[in-house]
């Protein structure tokens, strides 16, 4: 028994869910997003959305929490927005933007710019005394992580000093150095 899939998916005011043959579309003030499905079925009631299988076979149960997952994602992600925000740990470390492009100093002979997608907003601040942060934004939960996690791949922090690119609030295992 999914005891995610059960649950009902509360639909805020100014979204809409529609679903067509295998395809949900789910639109609100921050944009569309569409997701195809197969192996369970969505339906629409009073403000609400429920994902059902029409079997108990292990392909239907193993669909029937994902995609309501998935479909809760999409709602929130059209009405609150999804964020993240990366710290740069290191000395030198930079991070400054032009429009959707990013530039980053992480200490190798070159800047690393990176082309960010129109879907995510990115805004860098770096304050003095403290560590360059990087905040992207999007109503796509998948996308805004897909981008975090190819930054976070130029420099990913290191365990004796803590050195590189992390999540804001990320607990990093540490090791101990040489002992002399």
């Amino acid at each position: 028994m999914s005891r995610i899939g059960n649950n009902p998916i509360a639909i805020p005011e100014g979204v809409t869910i529609d679903v067509k043959e295998n395809v949900v579309t789910v639109k609100g003030k921050l944009g569309e997003l569409t997701q195809e499905f197969s192996g369970v079925a969505i339906k629409i009631e009073d403000g609400q959305a429920w994902v059902t299988r029409p079997s108990d076979s292990i392909d239907s149960k193993s669909k029937h929490g994902l995609y309501r997952s998935l479909v809760l994602n999409m709602v929130e992600g059209v009405s609150k927005g999804w964020t993240k925000e990366l710290e740069l740990v290191g000395v030198g470390y930079r991070a400054s933007h032009q429009g959707q492009k990013l530039d980053l100093a992480l200490g190798f002979s070159h800047n690393i710019v990176l082309d960010i997608a129109p879907e995510v907003k990115i805004e860098t601040s770096s304050e003095k005394g403290k560590n360059p942060i990087i905040k992207l934004t999007s109503f796509d939960k998948q996308l805004v992580g897909q981008v975090a996690a190819k930054i976070r791949s130029f420099r990913k922090p290191e365990p004796y000093k803590g050195k590189g690119i992390k999540f804001v609030g990320e607990q990093l295992r540490r090791k101990a150095g040489k002992s002399a």
